[in-house]
């Protein structure tokens, strides 16, 4: 049994979230009725699988994703074992998220291959036939769990989502898993076009930073310092899609760095690649990112207390 899809409306919980809040933040999210919570595993900061197995426990309704655990960090089958164990206690509410990892974080903890590319493809292929009860695929370049079976397995099969951007690795997730997970900014435009590559997958989560206020200018000024990243050559895929590419790539260049880039930026590309403005407004960007083809929009809070301001998109 497969759970089924149904578009949604999340939050991320900031990584950098102090750890004696992140279960209040949890409870909270779930009482305001946003549909899921994702939770982070970046290097140096909160693991995937403890922080989705605490939230869970302290929730009863909201649907958890784990954003994403790099495919090179753990045994495919040992993955699979900890994944069936969240899905078994805690049926129909998880979404399983892997990617490369960043390459620098990878490389520095000696996990980076020399195929990102056929890591991700084993490893992911591996841990969702474990997942269905299947015995381990046959033995990969990386990855060998060949002939494992899991004796215990969820009643409800958790989605298996790719953290990817590149089109290459957007047409291995249309493969080899259940759907994408678009980092932000997931513009609509970007949002086409990663379908394009993934083909018709189930599931497509796209994370954007948000700032609800009474206010679109104020929210505008609010978002600015968390899109300075956007900046950096990684995110050019990303922006590649926008009819104002070439003008915003042409003003990246001529910026100092990321932080001028983000504080100068015009107020309407700002709008763009966030979803800030008042709620009318970010309501209508949400609803434009279903129609692209997104099944869940999940809003990466930015400022304290953003909660409740968030929840009027709702």
């Amino acid at each position: 049994m497969v759970a089924e899809t149904a578009r949604s409306i999340g939050l991320v919980v900031p990584r950098d979230l102090p750890a004696a809040q992140v279960l209040p933040f949890a409870r909270r999210a779930e009482e305001l009725g946003f549909d899921e919570l994702w939770v982070v595993e970046d290097l140096g900061f909160r693991g995937g699988v403890a922080q989705a197995s605490a939230v869970l426990a302290v929730t009863s309704r909201i649907r958890v994703g784990v954003g994403i655990l790099p495919a090179g960090a753990r045994n495919a089958a040992f993955a699979a074992m900890e994944l069936a164990t969240l899905a078994q206690l805690f049926p129909g509410r998880v979404t399983a998220g892997i990617g490369h990892g960043m390459p620098d974080w990878m490389r520095q903890v000696g996990a980076w291959r020399r195929s990102p590319l056929t890591l991700l493809g084993e490893h992911t292929a591996a841990v969702r036939a474990l997942l269905r009860g299947e015995p381990g695929p046959a033995a990969g370049e990386y990855v060998d769990v060949e002939g494992v079976v899991l004796d215990e397995l969820p009643e409800v099969v958790p989605p298996v989502v790719l953290g990817v951007r590149g089109p290459r690795s957007l047409e291995l997730a249309g493969r080899v898993a259940d759907g994408i997970l678009l980092a932000e900014p997931a513009t609509p435009p970007y949002v086409e076009r990663s379908r394009g590559h993934a083909g018709p997958v189930e599931h497509v989560v796209t994370y954007d930073v948000a700032v609800v206020a009474d206010s679109a200018a104020d929210a505008v000024a609010a978002v600015r310092p968390a899109l300075a990243a956007v900046g950096e050559p990684a995110w050019a895929p990303h922006l590649r899609p926008l009819p104002f590419a070439d003008e915003l790539r042409e003003f990246r260049r001529s910026c100092a760095g990321s932080d001028e880039f983000a504080t100068t930026m015009p107020a309407a590309w700002v709008a763009e690649l966030s979803l800030a403005g008042t709620a009318e407004q970010v309501r209508d960007r949400v609803a434009a990112r279903f129609a692209a083809g997104a099944t869940s929009v999940v809003l990466v809070p930015h400022g304290a207390d953003a909660l409740p301001d968030l929840a009027r998109v709702l």
